[in-house]
């Protein structure tokens, strides 16, 4: 009878005996794995724990320190007298929360009462206190205590994005074999389920049901290696200090990603209405509730990101306004992501040409998505090979009209970045991205322009998403304030503040802006290459402005902070590539989007470096260069620092990267990479420094296939262990030959090497 009520209970062969033995035991064998990598894991954010609680701990007492013990008397609603505190010289809360008791009665006229309260009191501040304190790690400043902290870090960073995965695996075996296995024990032998009673026997087979179907679930998705290689990676030993610093050099978000997560702070937003961007509560309650699946996802998101993904999935067709440098690219690969896992397979990017390498690159280390460009001369059959096998299909505005509508199914969701260029509905390009969206069920518009200042713009991206919003969009509801605007429109648009929610994110942003040669461009650098020229191929990228892929993207990055007041700093070697940004930014006015004419005043360019007009209204200051005295220099940052709002400063990288402060500047654009890292590094050092309020973005423009691609590649092959170290140093910092890697031959290996790859190329 046993045999029979377990082959029925479990749909298969009789599960009683030596077959539930072998069931039981890989159950027990899974079940193991999975609490050994909790206990491991559990283990290694107690060691981040311990070594961020004594950092929390001093920023804590700092903020206490400059609080009056009089605010004491707010708490406690003006009952509390103070005046014998005061007279003994406790001035402040922090002197007063780490008295003891005893210590209070001690002093003359404070009784056990007064005692009692005002430790109350402390502590209640104290507590307020802790949660909006924000530790930041110093990477020119490693003490020991910030050491531990990177090193503590660095083990579960090193384990990836995969060890979420593993946690999460684990738990839910937990949970379930922890149940089971003890209640399927009887099924282990004939004799034990002949003895067991009716009920338990029941229980035995089911239970054992579970097992069988938890164990084939687990070979299917390999998660007896997910869990092994977790283990493996939570039991590396911590890297060297120095190690441990370059890496968090490297790969600061993620650093900052797993301290955000284990500081139980919810996406580090010190506000946590401000980061779900002020929506209603019945619409943030639905972002909530919507589903996010990470199976074909690689990187991990912060929780504001992870809410604006959730947004993007549970509005269907929206704007995602987030400030530049808030990762919006991220947010969107993960609600593309989730939509795979969910069964579609066809996606659609559309972009600007200069974004467009980046989004490739981004798709395929952030996610498992094939990521296919339909640009070039090949996008017909780019384009074909996508509707046949899917993936995530990534196009341009120019390109996307020429692109014929799909005839079966659309693509699960478009995504339009830099979506405020179809702002113009009668362009070519606008009357494109609006067919598809009629198409497209789910659709995401990104635009790091802020639209509460644009409500015209903001009615047209609207008109594509959800016009049936379009009678609540008005002047009135944006000269309300941006909060206020933010709620009328919340339906639709989301935009989160990086003074709002990167309050724990580092101080400094790396970006690596990949651009594909322009026509012009690859021809100049061609010639440069053919004539050996290594400076030349350098700065090929700006031999023709009209055709400079490099240029349209800095032309774009400075609107996008122009949009947003911030200033910026363009540094190059070269003085030549800043005369022609100069000329570019004077007579672009913002690069308008749209091709429209100028606006009045643009272009006009000032003598001697002074400022003149430029991006959107911004002034142009500079260039610094080798050949402008001390005093001028001086007086071109102190003007820049000095301007209202947005404004750009132009400085050769070897004159304005050392000796002069541009903390007013909020990002850097490195115009190319240097052969020397330390000039790079000393430029960026120039605006992220004491004094910076604000995250320091850093965008360094490169061109594919190209000496930048081999320049970064050979430096990266050098000792970056001592590179890390020597920047650190005094002598870094007053003689950059002293301690550069690169070595006299660099450029002719790079000249020689591209030479043979553009011959083998034809």
């Amino acid at each position: 009878m046993a045999r029979g009520e377990a082959g029925a209970a479990a749909g298969g062969p009789p599960t009683v005996g030596r077959a539930a033995r072998e069931l039981l035991a890989e159950g027990e064998g899974l079940y193991e794995a999975a609490r050994t990598v909790l206990a491991d894991h559990t283990r290694a954010v107690e060691a981040v724990r311990t070594a961020l609680a004594p950092l929390r701990a001093e920023l804590v007492a700092q903020e206490l320190e400059s609080i009056p013990v009089s605010r004491l008397k707010d708490v406690t609603e003006g009952r509390l007298r103070l005046a014998a505190v005061e007279a003994a010289g406790l001035g402040s809360v922090r002197a007063v929360h780490e008295a003891s008791r005893y210590e209070l009665r001690q002093i003359p006229g404070v009784g056990a009462q007064t005692a009692d309260q005002a430790l109350a009191a402390a502590r209640q501040i104290a507590r307020a206190v802790e949660e909006t304190v924000s530790v930041r790690i110093d990477v020119d400043h490693p003490e020991p205590r910030t050491t531990a902290l990177v090193m503590a870090l660095g083990r579960l960073v090193e384990a990836g994005p995969e060890l979420r995965r593993a946690v999460d695996a684990a738990r839910r075996l937990d949970g379930r074999l922890g149940v089971l296995l003890p209640a399927a024990r009887p099924a282990g032998g004939r004799l034990r389920m002949a003895f067991a009673g009716r009920s338990r026997r029941r229980d035995a087979l089911a239970a054992v049901a579970e097992i069988r179907e938890l164990a084939a679930e687990a070979v299917a998705r390999d998660v007896r290696l997910l869990l092994a290689q977790a283990a493996t990676d939570l039991l590396r030993e911590p890297a060297s200090d120095i190690e441990a610093w370059v890496d968090f050099e490297l790969r600061s978000t993620e650093y900052y990603s797993q301290l955000a997560a284990i500081s139980d702070r919810p996406g580090g937003a010190g506000d946590v209405e401000a980061a779900e961007g002020f929506l209603p509560s019945e619409i943030a309650e639905r972002v909530h509730a919507q589903p996010l699946d990470d199976t074909h996802r690689r990187v991990s998101l912060r929780g504001y990101q992870s809410f604006g993904a959730r947004f993007a999935l549970a509005q269907r067709r929206v704007v995602l306004g987030d400030e530049m440098g808030l990762g919006k690219t991220v947010q969107a690969i993960a609600a593309l992501a989730h939509l795979a896992g969910q069964g579609d397979s066809h996606f659609l990017v559309v972009c600007p040409a200069s974004v467009l390498i980046n989004w490739t690159r981004e798709i395929r280390a952030r996610s498992t998505l094939r990521a296919l460009p339909v640009h070039g001369a090949d996008r017909q059959d780019a384009y074909a090979e996508w509707r046949e096998t899917g993936g995530v299909a990534i196009t341009t505005y120019d390109v996307l009209h020429t692109l014929p509508a799909p005839d079966g199914a659309a693509p699960g969701m478009l995504v339009v970045d830099e979506a405020h260029y179809v702002k113009n509905p009668d362009t070519r390009r606008s009357r494109a991205v609006a067919a598809w969206t009629g198409r497209c069920d789910r659709v995401l518009f990104l635009t790091g322009t802020p639209m509460e200042n644009r409500v015209e713009e903001f009615r047209t991206l609207v008109r594509h998403l959800r016009p049936e919003l379009l009678p609540e969009i008005d002047g009135s509801s944006a000269a309300a304030g941006p909060h206020a605007f933010r709620r009328s429109v919340a339906p639709a648009y989301l935009r989160r503040n990086q003074r709002d929610v990167l309050t724990e994110l580092p101080a400094l942003l790396h970006v690596d802006e990949w651009e594909e040669f322009s026509a012009a461009d690859r021809q100049a650098y061609r010639e440069a290459v053919e004539a050996g020229n290594f400076m030349a191929m350098r700065r090929a990228a700006y031999a023709d402005a009209e055709g400079s892929a490099k240029l349209q993207r800095l032309r774009e990055l400075v609107s996008e902070a122009a949009g947003n007041g911030l200033k910026v700093v363009v540094f190059s070697y070269f003085r030549d590539v800043l005369a022609t940004v100069r000329e570019a930014l004077d007579d672009d006015a913002g690069a308008t989007c749209e091709g429209s004419a100028p606006e009045s005043g643009a272009g006009s360019a000032a003598p001697d470096g002074g400022p003149g007009r430029g991006a959107d209204g911004g002034r142009v200051f500079g260039p610094v260069t080798g050949s402008v005295s001390a005093a001028r220099r001086q007086r071109l940052v102190d003007e820049f620092a000095a301007a209202d709002g947005h404004a750009v400063l132009l400085c050769q990288i070897e004159a304005g990267g050392v000796g002069l402060n541009l903390q007013a500047a909020s990002v850097v654009v490195l115009c190319e990479p240097q052969v020397k890292p330390t000039l790079e590094h000393q430029a960026v050092a120039r605006a992220h420094r004491m004094g910076q309020v604000r995250s320091v973005q850093v965008h360094r423009l490169l061109a594919a296939d190209s000496v930048d691609d081999r320049l970064l590649h050979i430096l990266r092959d050098k000792d970056r262990l001592f590179d890390a170290y020597a920047r650190r140093s005094d002598t870094a910092e007053a003689t950059p030959d002293a301690v550069d890697v690169s070595d006299g031959g660099l450029a002719r290996r790079i000249v020689e090497e591209e030479q043979r790859r553009l011959a083998a190329a034809g």
